[in-house]
């Protein structure tokens, strides 16, 4: 359990420092829309992935909203981006509370005007069989890997078809059309959310938004047992190998969409 509030916007000196080319005099001035950079809202940035994907984000300028659950480390990551961009914002965020998630969303649109991008990385595993998988694991891994990447993605939506422009970016996993023993609670998940993602491409392309999956094979990030870590470092993916994928879809043409990606590390699966 966490003891600081959702949705609680923090480390306020970031988000409201202005960007070095502009006078502190017309500060007040500034119109997001009117930036050519991407508004992208990262879930889970806090670490592994979502984290790499954030930097990767602030790197080339753009505008990067970070929310997780864990305050302190959201806040170390801020102060980590700050030199790299012209905008970051910070949000505690559960996404399995949609209260929690329309408040985060309707204060990155009171502050930006829209959100260009959804990134929906946040997520949990647990490896057990399907015999030891208890009902508290299946409601902990769908509520966050399911109905998290779902309520976050309804939540931008209307505004991505208002202005008839947007992407939604899915971390998945190669366990959504790949079978692993010990695995299916996690699986049923990645594979719900690959099918909801193919279907909600189809239902918008005509409002020029853009839905990409990327499917990840095993990357070393904190989901995986300290000595699984440990043993199979070696053979694993970096969480900035999938971050450098992430950044380079949002930055393709407007006419080119990049549907689905697969990666793996080069000696395979584990």
């Amino acid at each position: 359990m966490y003891s600081e509030k959702y949705g609680e916007n923090i480390n306020h000196k970031l988000i409201i420092d202005v960007p070095l080319f502009i006078s502190q005099n017309i500060q007040r001035d500034i119109s997001y829309q009117s930036m050519n950079k991407k508004i992208i809202w990262i879930t889970g940035a806090s670490s592994g992935i979502g984290r790499e994907i954030a930097k990767g984000f602030a790197k080339e300028g753009h505008i990067v909203i970070l929310t997780a659950r864990r305050k302190a480390i959201l806040n170390k990551l801020l102060q980590e981006i700050k030199p790299h961009c012209k905008e970051a914002s910070a949000f505690v965020c559960d996404i399995t509370s949609p209260k929690n998630v329309e408040s985060v969303a309707n204060r990155i649109i009171k502050k930006y005007g829209r959100i260009d991008g959804l990134i929906n990385n946040a997520g949990v595993s647990v490896f057990k069989t399907f015999l030891d998988s208890t009902v508290s694991d299946y409601k902990n891994v769908i509520d966050t890997n399911l109905k998290g990447a779902f309520l976050c993605t309804k939540k931008v939506l209307p505004y991505m078809v208002k202005e008839k422009s947007g992407h939604i970016i899915n971390i998945l996993s190669v366990a959504a059309n790949t079978f692993f023993e010990g695995n299916s609670v996690y699986s049923a998940s990645k594979a719900g959310l690959l099918a909801m993602m193919n279907v909600l491409r189809s239902e918008v392309r005509k409002f020029n938004i853009k839905v990409t999956n990327i499917l990840p094979g095993a990357v070393d990030t904190p989901m995986w047992a300290p000595e699984t870590r440990k043993k199979y470092r070696c053979l694993m993916m970096l969480p900035s190998d999938i971050a450098k994928i992430a950044v380079d879809v949002i930055d393709q043409p407007k006419r080119v969409l990049i549907e689905d990606i697969v990666l793996r590390p080069l000696k395979g699966d584990l």
